[in-house]
């Protein structure tokens, strides 16, 4: 399958690391330009472009950026993707710690992924948002294993969640239908599932137990 990552930090860099030693063509990009990965480029053999060609052929986009900068990605970021792709969105919105106050998440209510959708013109599915970036390399286990962790994944397109969750499962671990993108403030920061080694049970119960009312640490 032909990936592209937007987005070369933590989760970037280990989702290319994994996908890429099953098989899958990646294309991975940052803000600071290609040269800045040749080291990550060599390493696992993906190909190192600029942002606006991360997507170009894309089957699956992943955009795992600061969420204050999705609103900068360069317009026509889509153009070449493949037809019917799926836009994997991994973010989350730290107010205090790095992003900002953005009023329509905080006045309008809208989920952090729903706000993400609307600048990038694109559904999407939201999943790894509250996972450990070590744990995408180090925690894969076989299906049925008993220590296999699950991951939420919420999104508005079945077909989309199919996809995305199909990959998640080859990736060795299992995963969680979410609910549509409006539910997705239940796997946001602060919430039970955020961060949870668990399986399906737990990640289940977890999502069940979560509020809708953020946090104040998680306000701006």
């Amino acid at each position: 399958m032909k990936i592209g990552i937007i987005g070369a930090g933590n989760i970037g860099g280990n989702l290319t690391r994994r996908l890429t030693s099953l098989g899958h063509q990646v294309r991975v990009a940052n803000s600071r330009g290609p040269q800045t990965l040749t080291a990550l480029a060599e390493e696992t053999g993906a190909t190192a472009v600029t942002v606006a060609e991360a997507a170009r052929g894309a089957e699956i986009v992943v955009v795992t950026i600061p969420f204050k900068n999705i609103p900068d990605l360069p317009a026509g970021l889509f153009d070449g993707a493949a037809e019917g792709f799926v836009v994997i969105d991994t973010g989350n919105y730290y107010p205090r710690e790095r992003d900002g106050r953005i009023p329509a998440v905080e006045d309008e209510g809208l989920t952090e992924s729903r706000w993400t959708e609307r600048h990038l013109g694109r559904p999407v599915v939201k999943a790894f948002n509250g996972t450990y970036a070590a744990d995408i390399v180090d925690r894969p286990r076989p299906a049925g294993h008993p220590d296999r962790i699950a991951l939420p994944v919420a999104g508005d397109h079945e077909a989309a969640k199919k996809t995305v969750r199909a990959l998640i499962d080859e990736l060795g671990f299992d995963t969680v239908d979410a609910g549509g993108l409006d539910e997705s403030w239940r796997q946001q920061p602060a919430t039970p599932v955020y961060g949870l080694r668990g399986g399906i049970d737990a990640v289940t119960g977890a999502l069940a137990e979560a509020s809708p009312v953020r946090p104040e640490e998680f306000r701006g």
